[in-house]
């Protein structure tokens, strides 16, 4: 049957209207997917991050909860970085605690889960990099994946 995710225009749509955005399984570690993606959307967004990892205190300066429950808001979007096999999970955490959007990155795609998300009310974006999304509907990404004003081949 397959599932069809939102469109490019209903992804920019989500963007625009997401203020805060719940990372699960962020990392302290600077050579990890997700420390990447959060030091982008610190330093070229508006969105108010928070960072959900029970193994960390602290990450880019920031303070680290242990749970989506125990975050101090309700996230609008909650970018996961877990594993496979432990989707199920954070997507039942994303609906007890009332989020609007459940964005999993690269690499995770579950159609039954995403499936199982909009029956219960939520977006569901799935193998697809919220920094880079955002970079794309906001002028930071060329259409072959890189900012242009920055790269050149001549020499001076």
């Amino acid at each position: 049957m397959g599932w069809d995710g939102p469109t490019a225009l209903d992804r920019q749509q989500i963007l625009r209207e997401t203020r805060t955005v719940a990372m699960v399984g962020a990392s302290a570690n600077p050579a990890r997917a997700s420390n990447f993606v959060a030091t982008y959307l610190l330093s070229s967004t508006d969105f108010d991050v928070y960072f959900v990892n029970p193994n960390a205190t602290e990450i880019l300066g920031k303070p680290v909860w242990p749970s989506l429950a125990e975050l101090p808001i309700v996230p609008d979007l909650v970018d996961v970085f877990r594993r496979p096999e432990d989707l199920g999970g954070v997507l039942d955490e994303t609906i007890a605690v009332g989020a609007t959007t459940f964005w999993l990155q690269f690499g995770l795609y579950d159609e039954a889960l995403a499936r199982r998300g909009e029956e219960a009310g939520l977006t569901v974006v799935m193998d697809r990099c919220l920094k880079v999304e955002h970079a794309r509907f906001h002028g930071g990404l060329h259409l072959a994946g890189f900012n242009t004003g920055v790269i050149s081949a001549k020499r001076r």
